[in-house]
């Protein structure tokens, strides 16, 4: 009796949730009786491979990393991480089905539990949940900033302020902040939101074309010799132009790991690997989908990088592929860059999010079958269902990281620390660990030595990254630290 009504309540959640539900006709289900059948394909798949990767706030960060590192390192470290990653990518993708039964792994945390037990599960669960903390902070942050952008041009445009030092200038984050966190909460709760990724991934990847082409246009106009693209000061850089070696190691260090960082797909490969129709098998096809998209995204981020060396030399913005260009006429390119941006971002927090939050609500409705604020949707005026847990759920955690983003310092800055640090367990450790499970590689052999030389080198650049990241935040000049600052007012 009680495992049908486990049965029943994940059905129940399928319908507005992430999984399909369950059908019981033999010819339109999948191999795991699952309707509607798995129906995508190589491209599909690279589409959302695609949008995972450039819908993340750090790769916003990547031209201005390969910039930093010259014209040589930076292709050589980008087009190595883009390898290392298709072999790291390759090894989760293996762990798709568990090795003894067969049966699909629906999610990350559903391949840890098939292939490993004991202490990793748990691990790897508690690091799950801290990078869904991490995450939302990261992309809540960056939307905002972003959006005050856009005010700040549109404040140039109304003359009420010629340059970025202008008092008039000033913009108040707070209610950026407030209007990406009321946008979150209402996508959060539309029905049948997963059935609309493919759209939402069309539409980030639009929005990624259009910002990415006027910062290349603006980078092109620099290189030319046109009069009137200047690099400001704005709240995404530092203003400092002048470093010390030791700052110069540091940076190049916080590049490197941040290219590393931005081609991490571990969060989100499983998931889209059960949307892949089967035969071929889902490995072969997400090997295919996962090789073109690191080529293109690698090629448009040393395409980037060139230009914005060539233009700024090691001036270059450290981050965002757009210039900035604050002056007339090109604050209006900037002003339509920046909203092409917040619109990618804001798919992106749904794209990377809501899978992870769907895990919470289905690890929760399995646990309490018979609670009905978790398990009992009801119907609204509109005709559609509504599950109040998700509501809630959802809504107070948007609310939460949101205002814990604006005001506390440490709690912005100690989660990028751990994001970093949590990067090599969740995209390199355990992957390693699930497959040499899967393919049962006895220790020293050859390829386990291998596996475990990939493992420990991922893990020094996680910690070298972290090091360097870990001097740029707590280190504030002749200024103590105050934890407790709003860091953004």
């Amino acid at each position: 009796m009680h495992q049908i009504q486990n049965t029943a309540t994940k059905n129940q959640l399928s319908d507005q949730g992430l999984l399909p539900r369950r059908c019981s006709d033999s010819e339109s289900v999948d191999d795991d009786g699952l309707l509607p059948k798995r129906a995508g394909t190589v491209w599909s798949a690279c589409v959302f491979l695609t949008t995972a990767i450039v819908a993340s706030p750090l790769f916003l960060s990547l031209p201005g990393n390969v910039a930093q590192l010259g014209w040589v390192a930076g292709p050589a470290v980008i087009i190595f991480f883009s390898l290392v990653t298709f072999h790291t990518s390759a090894l989760l993708c293996a762990c798709y089905r568990s090795p003894v039964t067969t049966k699909r792994n629906h999610t990350y945390m559903d391949a840890i539990r098939s292939n490993l037990d004991g202490a990793k599960v748990k691990i790897c669960l508690v690091i799950q949940y801290l990078n869904l903390l991490a995450a939302a902070s990261e992309y809540t942050v960056f939307a905002a900033l972003m959006m005050m952008h856009v005010a700040r041009d549109i404040k140039y445009w109304l003359s009420k302020c010629r340059n970025a030092a202008d008092h008039a200038c000033y913009v108040n984050p707070m209610p950026y902040f407030m209007a990406f966190a009321v946008a979150q909460i209402i996508l959060f709760q539309i029905p049948k939101f997963p059935q609309l990724r493919m759209s939402f991934s069309i539409l980030c990847l639009i929005m990624f074309v259009l910002y990415s082409g006027i910062g290349l246009g603006l980078a092109i106009a620099k290189v030319a010799g046109v009069h009137g693209i200047y690099y400001t000061d704005l709240p995404l850089t530092d203003g400092n132009n002048t470093t010390t070696p030791a700052q110069k190691i540091l940076k190049i260090i916080r590049a490197v790991g941040d290219i590393a960082h931005a081609y991490d797909l571990s969060a989100v490969l499983i998931e889209i690997m059960d949307t892949v129709k089967s035969p071929p098998s889902e490995a072969e096809t997400m090997k295919k989908a996962t090789r073109r998209s690191l080529i293109l995204t690698t090629f448009v981020s040393m395409l980037h990088g060139f230009l914005l060396f060539a233009a700024f030399g090691n001036n270059v913005p450290p981050r965002v592929f757009l210039l900035h260009g604050f002056y007339k006429p090109y604050w209006q390119l900037d002003m339509i860059a920046s909203a092409a941006i917040v619109i990618q971002l804001s798919g992106g927090y749904q794209i990377y999010l809501l899978p992870i939050l769907a895990m919470v609500e289905e690890t929760l409705a399995e646990r309490f079958p018979d609670n009905e604020f978790i398990t009992k949707d009801i119907k609204i005026p509109t005709g559609c269902k509504l599950n109040l847990f998700r509501l809630v759920w959802r809504t107070l955690f948007v609310i939460t990281t949101t205002v814990l983003s604006m005001f506390l310092t440490i709690y912005v800055d100690l989660l990028k620390l751990f994001q970093i640090l949590a990067f090599w367990p969740i995209a390199v450790y355990f992957p390693v660990e699930m497959y040499m499970v899967q393919k049962k590689i006895p220790k020293w052999s050859k390829r386990w030595i291998c596996l475990q030389i990939l493992s420990v080198g991922w893990l020094i650049v996680s910690i070298a990254t972290a090091a360097a990241s870990s001097v740029d935040i707590f280190s504030t000049g002749s200024n103590y630290y105050d934890p407790f600052k709003p860091k953004y007012f």
